[in-house]
């Protein structure tokens, strides 16, 4: 349970970053993201799903 809310802690952190560094390019990528058709975004998380699944494997492996 500690090691899942440390992932979870890092990865809000890394998406605090980049809000922080670059606002102006995540706004546009929302933008662009909420008019995208929901199979590409289904398409998309399922590669985002396999590629985090691949990288925990590869390296608690």
């Amino acid at each position: 349970m500690i090691e899942l809310l440390s992932a979870l802690g890092l990865a809000i952190a890394l998406e605090g970053a980049l809000y922080a560094a670059f606002p102006g390019a995540m706004r546009r990528a929302l933008l662009s993201v909420s008019v995208q058709p929901e199979q590409a975004l289904r398409i998309g998380g399922l590669i985002a799903l396999a590629l985090g699944v691949v990288i925990v494997w590869l390296v608690r492996g």
